[in-house]
């Protein structure tokens, strides 16, 4: 069956729910002093919008680490959200990308900048673009091109890696294309009952002076940078610290986690923005990471649940859209002053960290890359990974290990001790690579809003000594500096070296030794001194390109083939005839696998309502929350797509549908785009 390509308008349905009192933030024009005339804003920002969702079916989840969770479907497209700021005075200009991904890894860091390179030229580089991702638990895997994250879903696949590529590549263009003059506002608050730390007893083992700034042992520091235009708000970005594990290692669909939907709802359901529809949107939002590498949204202390985990998901979400939007009501201090900033890549595997920097008055030395067993027990408050090991101590494992797999030399014993070394990564990435051992590390200025681009998951204390590390240099206040974590590549953990005493999964974790945090705090100071002095850093070697060593394990699609006597897009199971608010539809299609096709920038699903004249208007699509597309195989070539919708409170009465839209591959190999229609149903 086939169903016309309607409209796309989804006021109706996505008003209802905003919260009551908070439907109009950022839509208003300020209560904050005159903005300046445009010819005189300080500033030039864009802000680019754009789907960067990958395979969502018979891909392995990246994040928790486990063999089992492979995608079945979609809940929410993942997206990405970019933000170029050009000082109008001296030309110079940054580009910041914020996306709904596990982590950035160098193979998506080094592809972004060619493509901007052919694009633009000189014009965004290595050393002004700043990418980072959210941290999902819930994205699919397999776009690096190093060996050990591909692990888990049998190797590399190019579909995913395109479309975050893509994605990305397609934010910063848009953002580029949409620089107009605008005033920069930063602000900052505090949000509490978002988050802990899952890592107390590390935490202690730290100073009285970290501790006591982190009084409940978490950072409740959130900050907003709001872009403003004739005093009205029209985008924001939001840094506070946590982790994006509200969804469950046991779910299965593609998510955004807690910082999408945050994300999401402040764009589609407080500024009705149509992610299918083209042209600028009214507003874009980015909930950003910094210093979450022991910040867990779970506050009890236990891994979430499915299908609970969508809840807690929502929760965290809007706990973090409030305190933002609550800042986007207050004063704040509008920007002024340069935009600059400086990269260098850094091999962490061989620093010499001087005296000043470790803390004891003697220099150090870090390591090659290796973990210890606590890394493998996962991170038990969010998401357990392997049975058979534990946070802390593992005398078995680090007996079998040292005595059986591999002899640490002196050397690498003691730069990773008190670490007993069970994957000696170093010595693996001889052979093939594994992790990256150079890596770029970055400061951004923005007025006095100051970045340190860090290629990792830092603790909150970690992160506190490298925010004064660059504070005291540049003199700027604490708080307007911050960690932007999970930048431009990844390399696990970066714990103080206290915490990294303790061992648990963020100590295990932190690659190169105890040493490791203050070889960073070196190279941020020196990253802050050239900045403030307006000198250049030689950027140093880049990290190698490996696109062309990439192991992909997993076939693709072979064949689909509809069940016996049906055709593709026949209704299996029709809705009912009714349904009110807060009621489930649900249908089950003859479908396709959906790795055929991305459908990048569209949609899956549709859920339409006919409007007086007949017409057919679509109210919902992939990307909504209350959608959700499950897919799995009807013996060896059927495919059954299942696509629900939860009635939104406030849906407008009347006739309603939902249509599928799939892609059938032959035995030749052609893809062949079908649609499905459901039987109508209406909604009292």
């Amino acid at each position: 069956m086939s169903a016309e390509r309607p409209v796309h308008d989804r006021r109706t349905v996505l008003r209802a729910g905003t919260l009551a009192g908070l439907g109009l933030v950022g839509t208003q024009t300020t209560g904050r002093a005159a903005a300046a005339p445009a010819g005189d804003a300080g500033y030039l920002v864009g802000r680019g919008l754009a789907d960067a969702t990958g395979e969502v079916a018979e891909v392995g989840m990246m994040g928790y680490g486990r063999f089992d969770q492979q995608a079945a479907g979609l809940h929410t497209r993942l997206r990405a959200r970019a933000f170029a700021v050009a000082d109008r005075a001296s030309g110079r200009r940054v580009m910041l990308i914020v996306a709904d991904s596990p982590m950035i890894f160098s193979s998506v860091h080094q592809e972004v900048l060619r493509r901007l390179a052919e694009r633009y030229g000189g014009l965004y580089t290595e050393q002004n673009v700043l990418i980072t991702a959210t941290h999902t638990h819930a994205g699919p895997g397999g776009y690096a091109h190093h060996l050990l994250y591909n692990t888990t879903t049998f190797g590399f696949h190019r579909k995913t890696f395109e479309a975050v590529a893509d994605g990305l590549f397609e934010a910063a263009q848009r953002a580029h294309d949409d620089l107009a003059p605008s005033e920069l506002v930063l602000s900052h608050g505090t949000l509490t009952g978002a988050s802990v730390n899952r890592s107390r007893a590390a935490f202690e083992r730290n100073p009285k002076a970290d501790r006591d700034h982190f009084p409940d042992a978490v950072d409740p520091l959130t900050t907003l940078l709001r872009v403003e235009r004739a005093g009205r708000v029209v985008g924001a970005v939001n840094w506070f610290p946590v982790h994006s594990t509200s969804m469950s290692g046991d779910n299965r669909l593609i998510s955004a986690d807690n910082k999408g939907y945050a994300a999401y709802h402040w764009e589609r359901e407080v500024h009705d923005v149509d992610y299918l529809a083209d042209g600028s949107p009214a507003f874009v939002s980015a909930f950003a990471q910094t210093n979450s590498g022991d910040m867990s949204p779970n506050l009890d202390l236990r891994p979430p649940t499915t299908p609970e985990d969508f809840d807690r998901t929502r929760a965290s979400g809007l706990r973090q859209y409030e305190a933002a939007a609550a800042q986007a009501e207050r004063p704040g201090v509008r920007l002024s002053g340069p935009v600059d900033s400086r990269l260098v890549y850094v091999d962490l595997s061989d620093v010499t960290v001087r005296p000043e920097f470790t803390g004891d008055g003697r220099a150090h030395r870090t390591s090659k890359p290796c973990v210890g067993a606590s890394m493998a027990a996962g991170s038990t408050e969010d998401g357990p990974a392997f049975p058979g090991f534990e946070e802390g101590e593992n005398p078995f494992w680090d007996a079998i290990s040292d005595s059986v797999v591999y002899t640490v030399s002196p050397e690498l014993a003691q730069a990773q001790a008190p670490k007993d070394v069970v994957v000696p990564l170093g010595e693996m990435n001889r052979v093939y690579p594994w992790v990256q051992e150079r890596v770029p590390v970055m400061l951004v200025r923005i007025g006095r809003l100051y970045l340190i681009g860090i290629p990792g998951e830092v603790t909150v204390c970690a992160g506190l000594r490298l925010r004064r590390t660059v504070a005291g240099i540049v003199g700027a206040e604490l708080d307007d500096v911050l960690v932007a974590g999970y930048a431009n590549a990844y390399f696990h953990y970066v714990t103080t070296p206290e915490e990294y005493d303790a061992q648990h999964y963020e100590g295990g974790s932190t690659l190169f030794g105890r040493w490791q945090l203050p070889a960073l705090q070196q190279t941020a100071a020196g990253l802050a001194t050239a900045l403030r002095d307006g000198t250049d850093l030689p950027a140093g070697p880049g990290a190698p390109d490996l696109s062309g060593r990439a192991l992909s394990l997993q076939p693709g699609v072979v064949l689909d083939a509809p069940p016996a006597f049906r055709r593709f897009g026949d209704v299996l199971v029709p809705p009912r005839e009714t349904y009110r608010a807060g009621e489930r539809v649900e249908v089950v299609f003859a479908g396709a696998h959906p790795g055929n096709d991305l459908h990048r920038g569209e949609t899956y699903l549709e859920v339409q309502r006919q409007e007086p004249g007949g017409a057919w208007r679509t109210v919902a699509d992939d990307g909504d929350w209350a959608t959700r597309f499950h897919w799995k195989r009807d013996g060896i070539a059927a495919s059954q797509v299942t696509v629900t919708w939860d009635v939104p409170q406030g849906t407008v009465p009347g006739g309603h549908r939902i249509v599928y839209h799939g892609d059938a591959r032959s035995v030749t190999g052609a893809v062949t785009p079908f649609t499905g229609t459901s039987p109508d149903f209406t909604v009292r």
